[in-house]
């Protein structure tokens, strides 16, 4: 009998190794199409069968599934997008040719396209922000002035928060479009330009599997104008009115997007107005979603997508109900790091579920504004709010690193002095 496998399309940094054991556990045989897969160290680390292919040719990924179907039994096909999410829709694409469980791709693909996501949120009588797209720097202005400052300036396609910033007046308006158009920002497709109200709140992201809302999280960001993530918490503390609300806009959202398989995860802030969607991402988050939600709930988000992969019965209720917050390590300066050290310590801490550093010595920080500038977590959980935030500020003043800036022109490089940073023990700054 031919062996079960289950195809994974690319890897992820953070939780493709996930993906891997919990297709083991269950009985499958992981296999990743790459177009490098050097970039996952996990697949050779763990000795997993990696195939080198164009993954955005789709006709050679049938083939090559195809030629996989002569020697194993292929359970089910999924995958991750690092930063091209058109990854999900190719693995949509290829279900429908091997008639597996999978999303509609053409639902996958409206969502990529955050202007064409805007515009069937807007259909779907979903409370979006003011946006209007743009092409060049004259519509960018234009638009900007139509909405009203402050303004979130953009790509129309993209994850992360990669090219995303907030507007506050017209000369930074203009300033990140020329970033975004001057050959700095790296684009997929022609350049189109998302202007939108800049939706001010709260920050909250609730998570889905199918038409079911598992959870919401509470969401904190670094310093304006951009948005890079410090600190999560799941589950969110908050009121049933607003817990419902959130969840009865999140299920509005998977209709109006045709998304009643599979994983998503909905961001919104909480304005004036109430719950208003940033965007909806049709996929399990990167990071240390699914870690917090175990933690939070008991719920195995990645074995459990698994399942519904494989067709299998798939089981969402919550084993118990603990506060797991996690803090993300970002640098507030560029150079070369000298040390980091204390993370041992840190993972030692009574409460502390994981300690994660993302660098090592001697690696040249360079900020870019977004989700890559994070050099490490630190993950905490208990059965309060308080005691949880408790653990997670002992264990991050723990840890504490020192860069030593990049010398700046005509400065020589033995006069730069050290930067030694800790990182911050009250919310992210």
């Amino acid at each position: 009998m031919a062996r079960r496998a289950l195809i994974l399309l690319e890897g992820h940094r953070d939780i493709g190794l996930l993906y891997i054991q919990a297709a083991q556990r269950l009985g499958l045989h992981p296999i990743t199409l790459s177009a490098d897969p050097a970039r996952y160290d996990y697949l050779a680390t763990e000795g997993i069968e990696a195939i080198r292919g164009d993954t955005d040719n789709l006709d050679a990924l049938i083939r090559e599934c195809s030629r996989l179907r002569a020697t194993y039994d292929i359970a089910g096909i999924t995958g991750f997008a690092g930063d091209d999410e058109s990854v999900y829709a190719t693995v949509g694409k290829l279900c429908l040719h091997f008639d597996l469980p999978g999303a509609n791709p053409a639902s996958i693909e409206q969502c990529c396209d955050k202007f064409t996501q805007r515009q069937f949120l807007a259909e779907g009588g979903v409370p979006i922000p003011a946006y209007r797209l743009a092409a060049n720097a004259w519509e960018v202005e234009s638009s900007a002035a139509e909405i009203g400052l402050p303004v979130i300036v953009k790509p129309a396609i993209g994850s992360g928060s990669i090219g995303v910033r907030l507007c506050r007046n017209v000369e930074e308006v203009a300033e990140h479009t020329t970033y975004l158009l001057g050959g700095k920002h790296v684009w997929r497709s022609s350049p189109r330009i998302l202007v939108e109200e800049f939706a001010e709140g709260a920050q909250y992201s609730a998570y889905t599997m199918g038409n079911e809302v598992i959870g919401i999280c509470a969401a904190d960001f670094g310093p304006l104008p951009h948005f890079v993530y410090r600190h999560f918490t799941f589950p969110a503390l908050l009121t049933d009115d607003q817990h419902k609300r959130i969840a009865d806009v999140s299920l509005s959202c998977l209709r109006a997007l045709g998304l009643g398989w599979g994983p998503a995860h909905i961001e919104f802030r909480w304005t004036k107005r109430g719950p208003v969607v940033i965007e909806v991402n049709p996929r399990i988050p990167g990071g240390t979603t699914p870690r917090l939600v175990q933690l939070g709930y008991g719920v195995d988000l990645v074995t459990e997508h698994i399942k519904l992969v494989i067709g299998e019965e798939w089981d969402l209720r919550k084993r118990h109900s603990h506060i797991a917050s996690a803090r993300f390590l970002v640098p507030d300066c560029d150079g070369i790091l000298d040390w980091i050290d204390g993370h041992r310590q840190a993972a030692a801490v009574s409460g502390v579920a994981e300690v994660k550093l993302y660098v090592e010595p001697k690696t040249p920080i360079v900020r870019k504004r977004d989700y890559r500038d994070c050099i490490g977590h630190v993950i905490a959980a208990s059965a309060s709010p308080a005691q949880t935030e408790a653990i997670l500020k002992r264990a991050v003043d723990l840890i504490g690193w020192s860069i030593t800036p990049f010398p700046t022109v005509g400065e020589q490089e033995q006069s730069a002095p050290p930067h030694v940073r800790a990182p911050s023990a009250g919310r992210a700054q």
